[in-house]
């Protein structure tokens, strides 16, 4: 009877049995401890997702306010440069007017110091004094075509941004204030000042502030007033009689 070579003994199908029975036992306790590490990862994974998002909204904020200042500081460079250029072109001939001032002033006192029969009773003179003229009349309109404009307040009322005040008038044919007397006219390039005009202004009646400062109080009578009037009022020593 032949023997069968490749059977196991007893003894090691048992303990092949046994090594089976403890792999499994392991390989199932991985499975049952598979799905909580699977949910700490996925929780981890969550969590470092989280913080990458809120790290990159954070950015985003930091470069997007980086932005707007960019943008408002070349929009403030812009209207800059843009006020620059049109205060370039409308104050360009400000040196060259405020040099032709003393100009135009030098030619109006040549015409004022000579009198029309001086200039009739000699030609040379006359044709002398109408050049004279036609010359400050070409300036002044040169003047007015680069906006410079004459400032001759002869009967305004004192205005201290555009007057200089140099000494009062006593006028009572005019208000207080009123400018009496222009000694040099003043000059204005648009909305800036040259130079101011140079006058002499009315000053308060001293009569109104004489009556003013003796006026009596309010509500006290005066001496016509009180009983008796001035005659009637008591003297020393005297009885008045109130009897009606």
């Amino acid at each position: 009877m032949a023997s069968n070579d490749n059977a196991k003994p007893e003894g090691e199908a048992g303990e092949e049995k046994i090594s089976t029975a403890e792999t499994a036992e392991p390989a199932k306790a991985t499975e049952e401890a598979a799905p909580g590490a699977a949910e700490a990862a996925e929780t981890e994974l969550a969590d470092s997702a989280a913080t990458a998002i809120a790290a990159l909204e954070a950015e985003k904020a930091e470069l997007k306010e980086q932005l707007l200042r960019s943008l408002a500081e070349v929009e403030n460079v812009r209207r800059r440069a843009q006020r620059e250029r049109e205060n370039a072109a409308h104050y360009a001939s400000e040196p060259l007017a405020k040099d032709l001032l003393a100009v135009r002033d030098n030619l109006c006192r040549a015409v004022e110091c000579v009198s029309a029969e001086a200039a009739e009773a000699e030609p040379q003179l006359k044709a002398l004094l109408e050049g004279v003229v036609m010359t400050e009349k070409g300036l002044s309109e040169a003047f007015a075509r680069h906006h410079v404009e004459i400032i001759d307040p002869l009967g305004e009322k004192f205005d201290p941004n555009l007057h200089d005040a140099m000494f009062e008038v006593p006028d009572s044919s005019q208000p207080a204030g009123t400018v009496a007397q222009v000694i040099e006219v003043g000059y204005r390039l648009h909305d800036r000042l040259l130079r101011a005009a140079r006058v002499g202004v009315v000053k308060a009646a001293p009569a109104v502030a004489d009556a003013a400062s003796s006026a009596p109080p309010a509500g006290e009578a005066t001496e016509e007033e009180k009983p008796g009037g001035a005659e009637g009022a008591a003297k020393p020593g005297q009885q008045i009689d109130t009897a009606v």
